[in-house]
């Protein structure tokens, strides 16, 4: 049983990932918590997992007394003295214990023990893999849809993960096998159970990053992305800044005829998104991020405040429906926005 004992350490190396050394170490703890409850639990009992010569050994450990009150745990000196010379006074004698003797309750202890460590060892991996990947994007398969509350359970390829109907864009519809990009938000551990990963298709995070994935420039540094505001499955403002003055940022986001963009409003359901070049100067700021809208004046009111001022026919597309064009445009710039008609 040894040699496929450590075979099937290797194999959970091989296939989940676990590390040999931390089942060994584990494993160790176990079958000595065991044969301490075999043997009356006062005993010092240790144990050696041997992977190269594929061989388990328990030692007995007591210690050299002149009068012996506790066998388990004590030796008398003329015994100890039998079984090597050098032994003395306080001495520590292992014996070799035979684990034929095992018994199976104790057996069963100690398996239950090696169980817990393999799921600790997945729970940790899967945490970490998740950590790793907080606020990126992942590719999913939808396994299995919760007719009830509208959650979706995801396949990773690692693992499976919830996305939660609240963190869906209003209107999607999904089957099972579709592939969905995701928003890893938050990672938390938990003792019992997997890592609690927060998975998202309405986070502003999902917008940056595909931008990220899939325009160019952006990729190698020379258009940065400065801001996003969103409403998901509705409308997205994106602000873009270039390191390269021949660079055009909103040209290099749309390309041409709208090719590149395409397939991330593919990707979010065609969700509208406005590309807006970035200013350091606040009044070209503001008067940009109102797009649609043209602006015909922007004065600064405070700190953090500006007054805008429109053409009458462009008032009801400055503030938007239900107010969002004006909503987003103040959450993007930072500025609170008071629009006129001129």
């Amino acid at each position: 049983m040894n040699k496929e004992f450590f075979d099937a350490l290797e194999k959970l190396e091989e296939e989940k990932g676990i590390p040999k050394e931390y089942m060994i170490e584990k494993v160790e703890a176990a079958l000595v918590n065991a044969f301490k409850r075999e043997m009356g639990g006062a005993s010092n009992v240790r144990v050696v997992l041997s992977p190269e010569k594929k061989d388990v050994k328990v030692f007995q450990q007591r210690t050299v007394v002149e009068e012996v009150t506790d066998p388990q745990c004590e030796i008398g000196l003329d015994e100890a003295k039998s079984l090597s010379k050098r032994n003395k006074l306080g001495s520590i004698v292992e014996t070799k214990l035979d684990t034929k003797n095992f018994r199976r309750l104790s057996a069963q202890a100690a398996k239950q023990v090696i169980i817990q460590a393999i799921r600790e060892a997945e729970r940790s991996m899967a945490t970490r893999e998740y950590e790793s990947k907080r606020e990126e994007i992942i590719t999913a398969v939808v396994d299995k849809i919760d007719d009830v509350s509208g959650s979706l359970v995801v396949d990773t390829g690692t693992s499976r993960a919830v996305l939660t109907a609240q963190e869906q864009i209003p209107g999607e519809v999904f089957n099972v096998g579709d592939h969905l990009k995701l928003f890893v938000t938050e990672v938390r551990a938990t003792e019992t159970r997997g890592p609690i990963v927060v998975l998202s298709r309405i986070h502003p995070g999902l917008v940056k990053r595909l931008f990220e994935l899939e325009i160019p420039e952006i990729a190698d540094g020379t258009v940065i992305i400065k801001g996003v505001s969103r409403d998901a499955g509705s409308r997205s403002k994106i602000a873009v800044y270039s390191r390269d003055e021949n660079v055009d940022p909103v040209g290099a986001c749309i390309g041409n005829r709208g090719t590149r963009i395409a397939t991330i409003l593919n990707e979010l359901g065609n969700e509208k998104i406005d590309v807006i070049k970035y200013s350091e100067i606040p009044e070209e700021f503001v008067a940009a991020a109102l797009a649609p809208a043209n602006v015909l004046s922007v004065e600064m009111d405070g700190e953090r405040t500006c007054r805008v001022r429109v053409a009458p026919e462009q008032l009801s597309l400055a503030i938007g429906r239900e107010g969002q064009n004006a909503k987003l445009a103040a959450r993007l710039t930072g500025f609170k926005i008071d629009i006129k008609a001129d």
